[in-house]
């Protein structure tokens, strides 16, 4: 599997002061453009998976809207969410074992705090509503939801200096940008102080070669070569 990291917006929209917090820890959203192999690959699409970069010895125990910093995944310029139909909306319902006789599976639209699929995965979240999202391939919104792990889960902590927070598999649009996302952040740094953020991240596919491009490039490198050679 090739990936590519991404970091070409990922500023912080707003942070929240609160009475024994501190406004630090996290340093912006980054993904990885991933691409997708094997027998589940969805023609028309591409797959990035979003990191929360964050500060060494912090860690991220969730993702929320609130009044001040809405959860917003919105598709743009005819952009569209990909959802499998055997997957589901979070890093929970991904049972990596299915993969074999469900392998599309692998490519489901979800968000996640650590943990790619379901195996000891803490993951849990209260007041989301993912049905535009999931099932129906459109925006997802939320101004009091959030998915969370709490603070004695491992997962949490950052490896590399991120956090998984999101699978997006899209159907690109016609415009710049296919996604933007938007939420809040709330985890403790290293000497345990809380911290929250709000942070957005811009997502393009463009520079995603379609599943077996790769293949066909090293193909075409193949014939140059003995070319060449004649």
């Amino acid at each position: 599997m090739n990936t590519k990291r991404i970091s070409m917006f990922a500023g912080t929209v707003c942070g929240i002061a609160l009475a024994g917090t501190a406004v630090a820890g996290m340093n912006g959203l980054s993904y990885d453009l991933t691409e997708q192999v094997g027998a589940g690959a969805v023609a028309g699409t591409y797959t990035v998976r979003v990191y929360a970069d964050m500060d060494s010895g912090d860690r991220l125990d969730a993702v929320y809207g609130n009044s001040e910093n809405q959860i917003n995944v919105s598709y743009l310029d005819g952009a569209s969410a990909y959802q499998d139909a055997l997957g589901g909306a979070t890093s929970q319902s991904i049972n990596d074992a299915y993969f074999a006789f469900a392998p599309s599976m692998e490519w489901d639209s979800y968000v996640t705090i650590g943990n790619l699929y379901s195996g000891d995965n803490a993951l849990q979240n209260i007041g989301m509503d993912w049905t535009s999202w999931d099932p129906d391939g459109g925006d997802l919104y939320s101004a009091n939801g959030t998915w969370f792990v709490t603070p004695a889960d491992a997962q949490g902590e950052a490896v590399g200096g991120r956090v998984l927070v999101a699978q997006f598999t899209t159907y690109a649009g016609s415009g710049e940008y296919d996604i933007s996302f938007t939420a809040g952040f709330q985890g403790k740094d290293s000497s345990g102080e809380t911290w929250q953020a709000g942070h957005t991240v811009m997502i393009t596919g463009e520079a995603v070669p379609a599943p077996g491009a790769i293949a066909l490039l090293g193909l075409a490198g193949l014939a140059g070569r003995r070319r060449r050679r004649a």
